[in-house]
């Protein structure tokens, strides 16, 4: 599978024409042949890709390997969700404050993991990921009542989050995100065409000779764990929108940690398309056969299963390419 997603990614129809095209047909065709339950899916499929590119950005593009994406994925929609309970602001802002608050938290985060890498750092940001559910659970996420700290008396209680005014129907809302995730993805496209992109490249390449070239480490991984912060947190204000008043603790546990991760290493971490292919087997593919193969339970439990054994293969090879390197002791 790896090998024919590699030769996919590689294939030079993947132009700017196809992703226009792909766009258009996003935007036009699909809510004309697809019903509700579909749309919704495919929304879904919209904001877990930019959650899944932000783990590539880390992954693939710098060989920081973080396990705790879902942590700024859960912050962007708490804060998305409070405010807009709390406020009038209009929805796009919401979001795009919710990503700079987690952008701001994961390079707060950033700055003590930079000590690590490789296995080392994949666990203490699996523990960032267990300690934000924790903090989600404590909060009573998505809380449903008014101002910055109400919470609902009961879950039938809970105030559906208001989308932006002009995406109110699940198609409008499925559009839109189309559009954010554009966006997200043009946003990171334009830090890897430029000076970023290229240290990026440096530092994953070898680190020593990185710093040898006179590439600022500390301070490039430190824009990447923003950045990929920020796209995780846009993401997960679109999803407050998306699921209204239906959010729970379990889109940002350990578990969901787990298959992210291991979605990405299946969709390709050096490819932005791989976040989309990402995004099509959590959303679409998986979905699908839980509902017309085998029961839902058995499939998420061997899925899991396959993707743990994957993913800790992938992390003891990448730890032990990285002692080759001499980066790791």
């Amino acid at each position: 599978m790896a090998r024919t997603t590699g030769r996919v990614q590689s294939n030079r129809a993947f132009q700017p024409a196809i992703v226009i095209a792909l766009f258009v047909f996003a935007m036009f065709a699909m809510p004309s042949i697809f019903d509700a339950t579909w749309i919704h899916n495919f929304t879904q499929m919209a904001i877990f890709s930019m959650v899944a590119a932000s783990v590539g950005m880390l992954y693939g593009r710098v060989g920081l390997v973080s396990l705790g994406q879902v942590a700024p994925y859960g912050i962007g929609t708490w804060i998305t969700v409070r405010l807009a309970f709390a406020t009038d602001v209009p929805y796009p802002l919401l979001m795009i404050v919710g990503g700079v608050g987690a952008a701001v938290i994961g390079v707060l985060i950033g700055l003590p993991a930079l000590r690590v890498s490789g296995l080392y750092l994949a666990l203490v940001t699996l523990m960032l990921a267990v300690g934000v559910e924790i903090i989600l659970f404590q909060l009573k996420l998505p809380n449903g009542g008014s101002g910055f700290r109400g919470v609902a008396a009961s879950l039938t209680a809970i105030t559906p989050v208001r989308r932006p005014v002009f995406a109110q129907t699940d198609v409008a809302y499925f559009r839109f995100a189309v559009v954010v995730a554009f966006i997200v993805f043009m946003l990171a496209v334009a830090f890897l065409a430029t000076k970023p992109g290229r240290a990026w490249a440096s530092v994953r390449q070898s680190e020593p000779s990185a710093l040898a070239s006179g590439i600022d480490i500390t301070r490039y991984k430190l824009i990447a764990f923003g950045l990929a912060a920020f796209m995780a947190g846009v993401a997960g204000g679109l999803f407050a929108g998306h699921v209204q008043n239906s959010i729970g603790v379990n889109e940002f546990n350990r578990q969901a940690a787990l298959l992210l991760i291991a979605v990405v290493l299946m969709g390709g971490i050096n490819s932005l398309w791989g976040a989309v292919l990402a995004a099509f087997f959590a959303e679409i593919l998986l979905d699908f056969l839980t509902q017309n193969v085998i029961g839902h339970q058995f499939w998420n439990d061997f899925a899991l299963t396959i993707f743990g054994i994957g993913l800790m293969i992938n992390l003891i090879q990448t730890t032990k390419s990285m002692e080759r390197k001499g980066l790791l002791e």
